[in-house]
């Protein structure tokens, strides 16, 4: 008969068959919490919003239950994104209102964090860690698109008060340049579902894709449309070049034209309505009467532009809309550069485009990762292209995206190189010894091997390397 002891340790305990580790209860309570703050991401009517109670939560349960890994390559990040904030913190304390500016390097400061520390929950277990991720933000993409449609055509008394901003559909958030944006990793999640599942089953991945598109247009956000193109242009791409079969490359194909007919459905049946046909002729527009002129969007980036080039340490976050024009800059470039200066701005403009760069090569390596990877760095690009024609860099789902590709491809075990010493076919009184250890990584001397001066110990009493042999006037490495 097993003890009460026992019996606690078996019940607290269970076994993992795809690990092969056991997890306990507080392990299992600790997932659970991580799909709840993701789940909870989309509910953002008020700042501070419930998921930054989840994450600070998490910053501290995730480390002490040991499901977080911090890899050399996420400590190099952190240290480049802790010194863009320390420059942004040295800008504040510098502008006209200190406690402004103080108080938005501080949220920037959590953002960073929460970027961190998910990026070190994903390098831990990056394949069932990154599913749970995206499962959870597919769920809250589909209520959150499912909000603002019903917002936007006000299915229900108070819904177009509730889930709409100027007109436009934005689901629990509060800005629908918001709202649009964060759909685009669900709709790419949907879609690979579509793609990577046989026609029976994949009728409810298709499905949410429509819901999450709609959502998408009817949030209006121009930002929103182009990162919606530009992640999937990036998926398209790359999986019809690493599609193991035709098949699969008709499979997109089809979904390619299927979009584009389910788009110019809904495009036909939404300018039925006069209000919608004129919000969208208005919307679908390149300029905004709002972007012309010395007070427009881009008579601010102008004016962002010379007090850039005048403040070299920057003039503080949020200084920008109190002193000097009356709207935000609408390009986070910008913005970073005035609210930390010119070290800052170049250290987010490099870790931007640093992360394109290398997650578009890491893109193309086979791994159990790579659809999931594929997902995240599509959004992610998307999200990264608009950050030129609107602030981001306090939206949430954006350091997300970024922690979920640092993560994997952090995890990611390094590929050893090529062997670049080949083998000496001359006499070997010709052949120069070698004074260069080989690389712990990979053998890079390929055989007939050459005697090494100094790198293998010499037997006192025959004065030979133990191991070594002799062969038709040729030196033998050992087996």
């Amino acid at each position: 008969m097993s003890s009460p002891a026992t019996a606690s340790a078996s019940t607290l305990a269970r076994f993992d068959l795809r690990s092969g580790i056991r997890k306990s209860a507080a392990h299992r309570i600790a997932l659970v919490l991580v799909w709840l703050t993701i789940a909870a991401s989309s509910i953002v009517f008020t700042e501070p919003a419930p998921v930054d109670a989840l994450t600070i939560g998490l910053m501290i349960l995730l480390p002490v239950v040991g499901l977080v890994e911090a890899k050399p390559m996420l400590w190099a990040g952190f240290a480049v994104v802790l010194t863009m904030t320390a420059c942004g913190e040295i800008s504040a304390a510098l502008a006209r209102e200190t406690g402004i500016a103080v108080s938005h390097m501080t949220v920037s400061l959590y953002l960073v964090a929460a970027w961190f520390l998910f990026a070190a929950f994903i390098a831990k277990e990056p394949e069932r860690h990154t599913r749970l991720v995206l499962n959870a933000y597919l769920l809250t993409g589909i209520l959150a698109a499912i909000c603002g449609i019903a917002g936007y055509l006000d299915l229900f008394p108070g819904a177009f008060d509730l889930f709409t901003r100027y007109g436009r559909a934005s689901g629990p958030f509060k800005d629908p340049n918001v709202f649009g944006p964060f759909l685009v990793a669900p709709l790419l999640t949907a879609l690979h579902l579509w793609l990577i599942r046989p026609p029976r089953r994949g009728l409810l991945p298709l499905l949410a894709a429509a819901i999450l598109a709609v959502g998408i247009l009817f949030s209006f956000s121009r930002g929103a449309w182009a990162a919606a193109a530009i992640g999937f242009a990036i998926y398209g791409y790359v999986y019809a070049i690493t599609a193991d079969t035709n098949r699969q490359r008709a499979k997109l194909v089809a979904l390619v034209l299927f979009g584009i007919a389910a788009l110019g459905l809904i495009l036909t049946a939404a300018l039925q309505s006069e209000a919608i046909s004129d919000l969208l002729e208005q919307r679908a527009a390149l300029t905004q009467s709002y972007d012309e002129g010395p007070d427009g969007r881009f008579g601010g980036q102008m004016k962002a532009v010379g007090l850039i080039l005048e403040n070299p340490l920057g003039i503080g976050s949020a200084i920008f809309t109190r002193f000097y024009h009356h709207e935000e800059v609408h390009n986070v470039y910008l913005s970073m550069f005035l609210n930390a200066g010119w070290i800052g701005g170049l250290l987010y403009l490099m870790t931007c485009t640093g992360t394109l760069v290398f997650g578009f090569r890491h893109v193309f390596k086979k791994s159990a990762t790579s659809p999931l990877f594929l997902i995240a760095f599509a959004a992610l690009a998307g999200n990264i292209c608009e950050g030129v024609l609107i602030d981001s860099d306090h939206w949430r789902h954006f350091y997300l995206l970024l922690a979920l590709v640092w993560g994997m491809m952090a995890a990611s075990p390094r590929q050893a190189r090529p062997a670049r010493i080949l083998g000496d076919r001359r006499p070997i009184l010709l052949q120069r010894p070698l004074l260069i250890p080989p690389s712990r990584r990979l053998a890079r001397i390929v055989a007939p091997m050459r005697r090494s001066i100094g790198l293998e110990p010499v037997s006192k009493s025959t004065g030979k390397i133990p191991g070594w042999r002799r062969d038709r006037g040729r030196i033998i490495a050992p087996a």
